[in-house]
């Protein structure tokens, strides 16, 4: 399950570490929703969200629908966290997931839902790396990269898709469910401050650069072709309507006595709410030049 033949090249990023590992962030992503960090897709907008697992699980079946690969495909999991996206691409589609990440919690819990799961064991390969350096997973090796909501973090988006198209094969697939979002000089200044504040702490700086077009531009700019933009905003609603109605009044608490950096999750389950109009959540998919992908049987 594990692959690590030399230290990782992992450049040192102090905030996203310390997001990680903060109380707020581990204590909920656990308990609402089971260790998963992103959101859940809807059919159709409902005040009663639950099951969560449900929601999360066709989040991921849009994903595999976006790559559109077929079974045995190798993909990258660019962001891991703690395996559950891996876990169901690999379990219900056959891919054979290169599944990365650079914080160590991460790693270990994923480590043991893998080895829960299951699964062969060489068809999801766990390792640390940073996925701005993905030299020792070699030229044209890979089908499919994704993100699930972990683009946000990246210090040099640039750096980061032209090593995701160095790995993909002609014809391979990236697919990145992120946000974007457009304020202007009109929006309301409490929403700004709160976004400024959620991408500081939060280590989200490409989040701060998403503004409408800019990720099809930067995947064109990569070499990428045939990029489609869908947008799922209303079909994570009932999820963040739940998020707004467990952290309004913790939110008020902890705006009254400016605590905000350190229960930075509260502060986002409200703005993400509240500014639902300002931003989008997008899955993005585009294609390396070349044919199609074929998936040899002996793989």
């Amino acid at each position: 399950m594990d692959a690590s033949d030399q230290e990782p090249l992992v450049d040192n990023n102090p905030q996203l570490q310390g997001y990680y590992h903060s109380l707020e962030s581990r204590i909920g992503y656990r308990l609402l929703l089971g260790g998963t960090r992103h959101f859940g897709f809807y059919e159709h907008d409902t005040w009663w969200p639950f099951p969560l697992g449900r929601a999360l699980r066709a989040m991921e079946d849009k994903l595999a629908a976006s790559l559109d690969l077929p079974p045995g495909a190798h993909v990258l999991d660019a962001g891991c966290g703690v395996g559950h996206v891996a876990i169901h691409l690999a379990s219900k589609y056959g891919y054979r997931v290169d599944a990365i990440d650079v914080v160590e919690h991460h790693l270990a819990k994923a480590r043991r839902n893998i080895t829960a799961s299951g699964l062969p064991e060489k068809q999801i390969t766990l390792r640390r790396m940073d996925y701005h350096h993905l030299e020792s997973l070699g030229t044209e090796t890979l089908d499919g990269i994704y993100t699930m909501e972990t683009f946000v973090h990246a210090t040099d988006p640039e750096a980061v898709l032209a090593g995701f198209y160095r790995a993909l094969r002609p014809g391979g697939r990236v697919a990145l469910f992120e946000y974007d979002h457009e304020m202007s000089d009109e929006s309301p200044q409490l929403m700004v401050d709160s976004m400024k504040k959620i991408n500081e702490v939060a280590a989200m700086p490409t989040n701060s650069r998403s503004h409408p077009g800019v990720f099809k531009s930067m995947l064109e700019d990569a070499g990428f072709k045939d990029v489609v933009i869908r947008d799922y905003s209303d079909n994570i609603v009932p999820m963040t309507r739940l998020f707004y109605v467990l952290a309004i009044i913790p939110y008020l608490i902890i705006s009254l006595f400016g605590l905000e950096r350190y229960f930075i999750n509260t502060v986002a389950g409200v703005a993400t709410y509240r500014g639902r109009k300002y931003w989008r959540y997008l899955a993005i998919t585009a294609t390396k030049t070349g044919d199609g992908i074929e998936v040899a049987k002996d793989r």
